[in-house]
């Protein structure tokens, strides 16, 4: 497992930033090659819960290398059109994937 991508999301809980959501979302985020990693957070307006591996019904889902979730959800990088086009990243919702910069510090 990535070290880098471990301690990501084991740090989230403690930069979310609560009353940014206005309602519950579960993310399930697809990371690295077809045996790459997996995990889920549950961003609700008073908290965010993360696991390792994948959620069931989840409301948006991210599919992208390590590096590029990393950078995402550091704030370092904002995914454009071509990105979506091109399959360095896909998702059912890319409007929701906003939601992930700003509910972290």
């Amino acid at each position: 497992m990535s070290e880098t991508l471990k301690t990501v999301f084991e740090d989230l809980k403690s930069r979310y930033k609560t009353g940014v959501m206005e309602e519950t979302m579960s993310f399930y985020f697809s990371l690295g090659d077809a045996e790459g990693q997996k995990w889920s957070a549950t961003l609700a307006p008073d908290g965010c819960e993360v696991q390792q591996g994948k959620i069931e019904n989840a409301d948006v889902f991210l599919k992208t290398s390590e590096e590029l979730f990393v950078k995402l959800i550091r704030g370092e990088y904002k995914p454009s059109m071509m990105d979506f086009m091109s399959k360095k990243i896909s998702s059912n919702d890319p409007l929701k994937l906003g939601a992930l910069k700003d509910c972290f510090s």
